[in-house]
């Protein structure tokens, strides 16, 4: 038994230590006096100054929030419509069964996007767009971000649905409230933090993506995660450990959100 645990000790050990090191030393070197990754010479806040005047940065920063901001809206309405509909779908005893199989497939199909391997589906959009003819940059980038972001959303939407109380919804009925009443004053409430959850998450996945928004960016637009990457091809600065402290930041304040949010439908 206490070698059991010994082992486990080691473990946790090991993987935090394999994890968050590196993560901590890019912020710590963001820091750094010198430009050098290699010796600590001083606390500086210089980089940061850096950062804010390079012009590249800023507009990659601008084509990520937009980007992020325009994805997150589309997948909120799409992944909060279909799981609406898959539930309304199960409501009807009398049709549970003609439905369970759909019901299935679809929970497949709407969580293929975060379980394929980005770079595969990165391929298959570039295939795709190109088939279409269509130009690459932000249209494609959104359309793309847009179809990973909706699971995200989908998930916890559905899940919430599954949890709610469908007496309240049908007493609203019986009193005689329309079913966009009933939507509106009942049923989005009781999901919204599910959705906030998932906006939340969506939108750091979207801000955070490298591998796909290579394969669907076009020359005219950078975004900050792909900005930071072509940069690293000349060597990991200060400047990029700035950066990338500032993104760990923001996602972990997303994810944070994110995380409370769940947290507060879940008790209701």
């Amino acid at each position: 038994m206490k070698k059991k645990k010994t082992f486990s000790g080691i473990y946790v050990a090991v993987l935090t230590i394999i994890t968050y090191v590196p993560i901590i030393l890019t912020v710590i070197y963001s820091f750094n006096e010198s430009k050098s990754s290699v010796s600590w010479t001083g606390f500086s806040l210089k980089w940061y100054e850096e950062l804010f005047r390079d012009r590249e940065i800023k507009e990659a920063l601008i084509n990520s929030l937009i980007l992020a901001g325009s994805s997150c809206f589309l997948a909120v309405v799409l992944g909060t419509l279909g799981a609406l509909g898959i539930f309304k779908m199960l409501e009807k005893p009398e049709q549970y069964k003609a439905f369970a199989k759909i019901n299935n497939v679809m929970g497949y199909i709407s969580m293929l996007p975060i379980m394929i391997p980005e770079i595969i589906l990165g391929m298959v959009f570039l295939a795709v767009f190109s088939f279409m003819d269509l130009p690459f940059g932000m249209l494609t980038l959104i359309i793309a971000h847009t179809t990973f972001c909706i699971p995200y959303v989908f998930s916890m939407v559905k899940a919430r649905l599954v949890g709610m109380d469908k007496a309240l919804a049908e007493a609203a009925l019986d009193m005689g409230a329309t079913p966009f009443q009933v939507f509106w004053d009942i049923t989005l409430p009781l999901i919204m933090p599910a959705v906030l959850s998932g906006t939340m998450l969506a939108f750091a996945m979207s801000f955070d993506d490298v591998v796909i928004s290579i394969f669907v960016t076009g020359a005219k637009v950078n975004t900050l995660p792909v900005k930071i990457y072509t940069k690293l091809k000349t060597g990991v600065t200060p400047e990029i450990n700035a950066l990338a402290t500032m993104m760990l930041l923001v996602t972990l304040i997303l994810l944070m959100i994110s995380s409370i949010l769940s947290k507060k439908w879940k008790k209701k």
